[in-house]
């Protein structure tokens, strides 16, 4: 692998520059769904000689990765750190993302983004370094990396099928206005413009930006507008998962697009990504738990950093899970109080249950043998995760993109079954109690002979070879990671030779 490097000479033959390395910006957005795969890509870009990748992050969400950077710094991948404070937005001192902040005020994170956009504009016309790349919702980073002169890399951390479905229907809103007019209180909408096979999500599913006005409804034409004028993007994606949907992408939503994905699984992420000291101890818990179980006897359960059930769904599904009588490791946030426990109920399921609070290692569990179905909010880390492990999923989406990530899994690659076929819905309001006798209907269901299980960990196991295939040297997403680094070597070496010789 070459080393990325920037030497001229002037016209008249002298040394213009000597040497130096490419340094790039990493800023993710205040979400673990979003660090973690953008650490995993700043420490694959590490992994390039004379390349110097830098988080920019508060000091709260660094502590979240700073093992997971140490560890890559003892394998000769260092990744700096430069930090600023995060925005004075009401929180307490350090809540600082999606993850942390209670549900009543996620929207003080949102504000907080809007604020970061004075800081960024500091940090990189202090820094200058020679490429950025920035989260979706900074779109302010490309027009000052336009003033600089240097590249801005905008990163996705879903895939192209949810970006496509997103935009298209993006264009249609007013149609899909919660106060249309319409008589049908639960209308299907199908997806206009895509490729392949038609999709049709109901109203309830699709993401609220797209039904009323909100924050993400008044930035969508910003983020956009940065994206198709910026350098490029980088997607968390491989063409074996979204070969056609990629190929889209690349037509109608970027200059250039680079799908580099699985970067947990490029960047060999396992126990130590994203959970801190007191996480890895929890993981080692859960991988020790596991070691005593049966092959691909386990459920997993875990519904991200960002789950918000109820009292009454917590118990509902804790009673389906122990009416399944199949083993089960139920990931549950650190936040969330006991008061959703039935009396008796840990204690009922100790031999064949754990209950994991807090951050767990999710792509060292479902890597595990003893993991047989992971039951998931289909979040796309989640979806990329258990695709590349090849684990079957039982899908129940909860917000946002979810549900329309949930169509790829079930419809278009057939990787997995829903749990519950009854109404559901995006919003917090319109959400419907799955009730603790469908859920322990599904799992049963899905963990016997002919419940689709065999169906479904066929499909997953051929993207997880698909996807192993295309981190390997020579796959698509390593040529695009190299074709990636290549590109801001040659703009980052325009660039110098331009200043030394104005």
């Amino acid at each position: 692998m070459a080393a990325a490097s920037f030497s001229a000479t002037s016209d008249d033959g002298a040394a213009v520059t000597e040497t130096a390395p490419l340094r790039v910006f990493f800023i993710p957005f205040f979400a673990s769904g979003h660090m973690i795969p953008m650490v995993d890509l700043a420490c694959l870009f590490a992994g390039r000689p004379g390349v110097e990748p830098t988080l920019v992050l508060t000091p709260a969400n660094a502590d979240l990765i700073r093992s997971t950077l140490d560890r890559s710094a003892a394998a000769g991948r260092s990744v700096r750190l430069l930090l600023f404070p995060f925005p004075s937005v009401g929180l307490p001192d350090g809540v600082e993302s999606i993850a942390t902040a209670p549900a009543s005020d996620t929207w003080r994170v949102h504000k907080a983004v809007e604020l970061a956009q004075s800081v960024h504009d500091e940090l990189i016309r202090l820094h200058r370094p020679d490429a950025v790349v920035a989260d979706i919702p900074y779109w302010w980073t490309t027009s000052i990396a336009a003033d600089l002169g240097i590249p801005r890399i905008t990163f996705h951390a879903v895939g192209c099928f949810p970006q496509l479905v997103m935009n298209n229907l993006f264009r249609i809103r007013s149609e899909l206005a919660i106060n249309n007019g319409s008589s049908s209180p639960t209308p299907i909408v199908t997806v206009p413009g895509l490729p392949g096979r038609s999709i049709s999500i109901p109203r309830a599913e699709l993401p609220s930006f797209l039904k009323a006005p909100n924050h993400m409804t008044a930035a969508w034409d910003r983020m956009k507008q940065a994206q198709l004028k910026c350098h490029g993007v980088v997607v968390n994606t491989f063409s074996g998962l979204e070969g056609e949907y990629c190929e889209e992408y690349r037509r109608v939503d970027a200059r250039r697009a680079w799908f580099v994905g699985p970067v947990a699984l490029a960047a060999n992420a396992g126990i130590e990504r994203g959970g801190g000291e007191t996480g890895e101890a929890t993981g080692k818990e859960c991988l020790r738990w596991l070691d005593e179980r049966e092959e691909g006897s386990v459920v997993f359960v875990c519904f991200g950093s960002w789950c918000f059930f109820t009292d009454e769904q917590q118990r509902e599904l804790a009673a389906g899970l122990e009416a399944s009588g199949r083993p089960f490791l139920w990931a549950v946030r650190a936040a969330e109080e006991n008061g959703w426990m039935e009396e008796g109920w840990e204690e009922r399921v100790k031999e064949r249950g754990l209950v994991a609070r807090g951050w767990v290692p999710q792509v060292a569990i479902l890597g595990h043998q003893a993991v047989g179905a992971f039951l998931t909010h289909c979040g796309w880390n989640s979806v990329l995760e258990a695709v590349t492990a090849g684990v079957p999923m039982l899908t129940w989406p909860l917000v946002f993109e979810q549900f329309i990530n949930e169509r790829l899994v079930v419809e278009v690659v057939g990787a997995g079954r829903r749990v519950w076929e009854g109404p559901r819905a995006e919003a917090e309001a319109e959400k419907t109690v799955v009730p603790r006798e469908a859920i322990a209907s599904a799992v049963t269901r899905f963990m016997e002979a002919g419940g689709g299980r065999e169906e479904a960990a066929k499909k997953a196991t051929e993207l997880a070879a698909a996807a192993r295939a295309a981190v390997e040297e020579g796959g698509s997403s390593q040529q695009d990671l190299e074709n990636l680094i290549d590109e801001l070597v040659a703009a980052g070496r325009r660039g110098r030779v331009e200043s030394q010789l104005a």
